[in-house]
Parts: C-alpha cells; structure tokens; sequence
C-alpha cells in the first residue's frame, strides 16, 4: 500500500488521505438533517456482517486536513476494562465538534484505531486537552493502550464523523436525548459536557446558543460498567432540569449504592421511556452496539419520529 510520509515522522496510509473530503460550511443541525449519519447501514440494517476495520467503517465519512501530534498526560482506570487518556495537543489548528473520532496513529503499530471523544470541545480550547475512553479488545491499538501506553507516549491524532452536535447562536433552541448502550457513551458524554458549556457560556455571557434540555438513557450490565456516572451526577447536580439521567442495568448482581439508587431503573430501554419526549423540537442521538441502535430507532420511529431527527453512530 502507498504511503506519505508526515512531518511528524509517523506514517499515514494512502487509504486515509484518499478518504477524506471537506465538509460544506453549513450549520451543524442543518448539516446533519442531510448527511448519512452512520457510515455503516443504509435504511437502518448492517451492509455486511464481516468485521470491518476503522478505515473500512469510516471511509466515507468526514476528515479533517489537520493531524496533530499528542502526548499521552494522564491515564486513568475508568472500569476494570476501560482506560481514560488524557493527551495533550500539539497543534493549535487542531479542533473537533461534540461527538466526532479520531483516526489514533501509534509509532510501529500497522493498525489504526478509531476513538471517539469522551470530553467536550471547550476543554480543548480551555486546555488543550481532550480525553478518550478505551474499552480492552484484542484489537492492536486498543491493546497498546491497555498494556503499552504510558505517561508522555507520543501518538499522532486525526478527527473525523459526521456524528455531533454543534449548534450555532442563531440557530433555533432544540431538546436533545441521548441514548447510550455500553462505551457507546463516549461520544454522547462529549455531547453532554458540551451542553453544559453552552449552558455556562449563556449565563455568564447572556448570549450565544439557547440550550433547551438534555435527557440521557444509558443502559449497561451493571453499575460498574456505567462510565462517567459520578460526572453525569455532577452535572446533573450543577445544572437541576436541564439535564436529567436515566442509567438502566441489565444484569445486575450486587446492591446498588445509595447515590445511585434515584437513578437506576433495572432492565433495558424502552418505549414507554422514550415516548414521553416525542416532540418536533427534539434530536435524538445514539450509540452503542448495532441491534440496540436498530431496535431504539425503529421504535423511534413507530412513534412518528421523522428519520431526519435521529442520529446514530455503530462501533462495533
């Protein structure tokens, strides 16, 4: 396969560069009302039940020009399975929107990965910083990361996805709800940490984007596969009826915590749950494993939910 050869002394396949193309500068709602929101179904089934590869999934989806050099800062124990990185961006060009992946580049790994943003856009730009959440595979880069990565490891980084949220001060005031299955919260917790920095730039500002309300359902096995859950109470907590969670559990084997217990419903999503925010000012996003997002969706749209309103993006 060809290859060109970066500045930053990685190696980027030939298949990425031809994949890319450049995004129309339209807004974010109305870019998203029009684009295929998931690179891997057409008219909500699976293409192919083979395994694809991250460049297979996403080859036509949207890539930025920009690749950034990253250094690994921090490295967290999100789960007994699931390791939080913190990387620390070189270029200053780089940006992304709540939502998107990146293309992960490891010096003298073949393999590319692809990991969606588990922090928000604003932390980026506060810090320069954005933070992902790994779930252990036998997958090559998930598995550096897991048994190789360390403190000051040097990656390079590239963003892509036509799966976000990224509203513009004129555009009109929207509900969200966001469903989660699993890690598929990644890029849904990026979403809702940007939410609540729309939130603080409205109050402090008194101008920008009207957030309208947030509802998040997250469903998992058990509790101690609910990522993020104490900085989902923390939001909640900072920002009362603005953003509201649901964490269901499915397979459940031990007491739940008493901080928890208000917000834990036993069992799967459901329709009745979903039903209630019906209306034509919300967008529903959701992520997680291919016969959740199936199912969610159609019962979407039995319940009169126009398929322009509902958004999806397939991992795995």
């Amino acid at each position: 396969m060809a290859c060109v050869t970066t500045s930053m002394g990685f190696t980027i396949p030939h298949l990425l560069r031809s994949a890319c193309r450049l995004c129309p500068a339209h807004s974010a709602l109305v870019v998203l009302r029009h684009s295929a929101s998931c690179y891997c179904t057409v008219n909500g089934t699976t293409q192919s039940k083979r395994k694809m590869d991250h460049l297979e999934r996403t080859a036509n989806n949207f890539r930025q020009e920009v690749i950034s050099q990253a250094k690994v800062c921090g490295i967290i124990n999100e789960s007994e399975t699931v390791k939080r990185l913190r990387l620390a961006i070189r270029n200053k060009d780089f940006t992304f929107k709540a939502g998107q992946w990146v293309d992960f580049f490891i010096p003298g790994v073949s393999v590319i990965g692809g990991f969606s943003m588990c922090s928000s856009p604003g932390l980026l730009e506060r810090e320069g910083v954005l933070e992902l959440a790994v779930k252990y595979t036998d997958h090559p880069p998930a598995r550096w990361i897991h048994t190789e990565c360390t403190l000051d490891s040097e990656v390079a980084l590239r963003v892509g996805g036509d799966f976000f949220f990224d509203p513009q001060p004129g555009d009109t005031p929207v509900k969200l709800v966001l469903i989660a299955g699993g890690v598929g919260i990644n890029p849904l917790f990026s979403i809702l940490l940007h939410v609540a920095d729309l939130h603080g730039y409205q109050e402090s500002k008194g101008n920008g984007y009207k957030m309208g309300t947030v509802k998040l359902y997250y469903s998992a096995k058990n509790t101690n596969e609910l990522l993020f859950k104490k900085n989902i109470l923390g939001l909640m907590s900072a920002l009362p009826g603005k953003i509201t969670c649901r964490f269901h559990v499915t397979q459940q084997n031990s007491p739940i915590c008493e901080e928890l217990q208000p917000h834990i419903t036993e069992g799967r999503i459901s329709e009745k749950d979903l039903e209630k925010h019906v209306s034509k000012d919300t967008l529903w996003y959701i992520c997680g494993p291919p016969p959740m997002i199936e199912s969610i969706s159609q019962l979407l749209y039995n319940s009169g939910v126009h398929r322009n309103c509902v958004f999806f993006e397939k991992w795995w």
